[in-house]
């Protein structure tokens, strides 16, 4: 971020002290980056004990990433106003307050507005754990600080299901928050401790009040229609068509805005570089679709493979084990590769992986289950790092902090909507195979009437009691092969945004360089 070449300036650190400030700043990272999916298989449960539907509770998802999408943009600025540390160290102490006011809600409103408080204050999190992880290295060591930091990065979304789904199973969901508390007070501790003498130049910079308004207009309003959508049945509904003008002339407004402002809060003309561009978008719809499916898959194994939540947070944990293994690899062929080869290795391996899972039965076992999320660990280690290579590459200095911030509020953001999309196309998929399979239900239907006597005979009981078996069992199928549109779909949308790296320039000289500044 801002201020960060004035961090590398100074020596780097050494010995004890280096492994301690590395500890403290990736643990800060994994804290963030765990919350964005650690409620991921815990949403059945908190909605069930706040008295509101799974759909309902999905908000503490994407309220959490909208207001994290909403603040990444602030950091840089709030970086030349305060200070790099005492930046990083408020919003951990702000993130762990905030962590335990969400475990102590008493109902959903409650819950819902601490999460937006902590997405807000996780923002600045992400890029300057990165920023301050590089500036305590040598120069030549710093894609080992890159390959540390994209460990803890990529762990962290992946444990959460795990770890959410024990926590919920073993205690209560109220500690899926609380966990933060203790580590975020030692990484907040030992920060301070170490970096204080560290701290970067500070100056008042104006803040472009109007356009931070816009942004918070438009995004506020989009994701309220991504998720009210589906219940109030999309644009047959004034309030989705008044949340949806509002949000295209705020977004309208936005641009304009950005694009004339003497300081904007976010630098739009970013967009005319070809790599910012193709590799921004390349990242967000990737993204999108990566985060979308490990919301809707450990949902779909409690609600309908009858998986507790730990189990469905341990049957996708394995993700993490080749990511984080191909991690220091990653790191050491950087400065080797052209990161469009890479990257273009990730999306095929994604596109495979879905395909994989585009095949699954309503009688699918655990290992069938589990051998594509192990596989998708391969994809997932050169996914992240090459990509911000090629964003960040051929960009002055001066304009990286700024470039970094924009292409993680455009992910980030991607996300949210990407599970609002996600689950409202799971839905209609399924209600749609529903209505097909009615058809071939009908009374005159001598195949489904000696089906149906057949059902009566094997489990005894009444008619009625078969017919009863027989509807659970069409729901549960229908949703399969309306999860299963979903993954084939993934896995032709990764296919298709191979393109985006393509037209992107090799910069071999900044690349690894341009990784190193940017982060997730």
């Amino acid at each position: 971020m801002n201020g960060s070449s004035n961090v590398a300036a100074l020596p780097p650190l050494t010995g004890g002290k280096l492994v301690l400030a590395t500890l403290a700043v990736a643990l800060a990272t994994f804290m963030n980056v765990l919350d964005s999916s650690i409620a991921n298989v815990a949403i059945p449960t908190i909605a069930g004990n706040l008295g509101v539907s799974v759909d309902e509770g999905t908000w503490v998802i994407t309220l959490f990433a909208a207001a994290n999408a909403i603040a990444i943009p602030l950091t840089g600025w709030l970086t030349q106003r305060v200070g790099q540390i005492r930046l990083f160290v408020g919003a951990i102490l702000l993130f762990v307050l905030s962590s335990w006011l969400c475990g102590i809600a008493p109902n959903l409103p409650v819950l819902l507005a601490a999460r937006i408080v902590q997405g807000a204050v996780a923002g600045p999190l992400i890029p300057l754990s990165q920023a301050i992880l590089l500036g305590s290295y040598p120069k030549e060591k710093s894609s080992h600080a890159l390959a540390l930091w994209a460990m803890t990065a990529t762990v962290g979304p992946i444990a959460g299901p795990a770890l959410g789904g024990w926590i919920t199973d073993s205690y209560s969901w109220s500690w899926i928050f609380y966990i933060n508390i203790p580590v975020g007070l030692f990484a907040a501790g030992v920060t301070w401790a170490i970096y204080r003498t560290r701290e970067t130049p500070t100056r008042r910079l104006p803040i472009d009040k109007v356009g931070l308004i816009s942004l918070i207009a438009w995004v506020g309003s989009l994701q309220i229609m991504l998720d009210k959508g589906k219940d109030l049945d999309w644009f047959s509904s004034p309030v989705i068509v008044a949340l949806t003008l509002f949000a295209a002339i705020s977004f309208a407004f936005f641009v304009i805005w950005e694009l004339t402002e003497k300081n904007p809060i976010v630098d739009l003309k970013l967009f005319g570089k070809r790599n910012f561009l193709g590799g921004t978008i390349a990242i967000s719809v990737a993204y999108a679709v990566f985060f979308s499916n490990l919301v809707l898959l450990p949902q779909w194994m409690q609600e309908y493979l009858n998986y507790r939540s730990v189990d469905a947070g341990l049957a996708t944990a394995p993700l993490g084990i080749f990511a984080v293994i191909l991690a220091p690899v990653i790191a050491k062929l950087m400065p080797k590769s052209d990161a469009r080869v890479l990257a273009t290795l990730a999306f095929v391996g994604f596109a495979v992986v879905f395909f994989m899972r585009s095949h699954y039965t309503t009688g699918v076992d655990t290992w069938t289950l589990v051998v594509p999320t192990l596989l998708q660990g391969f994809p997932t280690a050169f996914f992240f790092v090459p990509l911000t290579a090629i964003i960040l590459s051929g960009l002055s200095a001066d304009r990286i902090p700024a470039a970094a911030g924009l292409s993680n509020f455009v992910r980030v953001f991607a996300g949210a909507v990407g599970t609002s999309l996600a689950s409202t196309g799971w839905n209609d998929r399924t209600i749609m195979h529903h209505a097909r399979l009615a058809e071939q239900t009908s009374v005159d239907s001598p195949v489904f009437t000696s089906a149906l006597d057949s059902l009566h005979g094997s489990l005894g009981g009444s008619p009625a009691q078969a017919l009863t078996f027989f509807e659970h069992s069409m729901n549960t199928q229908a949703a399969m092969l309306g999860l299963n549109d979903i993954f084939w779909l993934s896995a032709v949308i990764f296919v298709l945004i191979i393109p985006l790296i393509w037209v992107t320039k090799p910069d071999h000289a900044s690349a690894a360089a341009a990784a190193g500044a940017g982060g997730h």
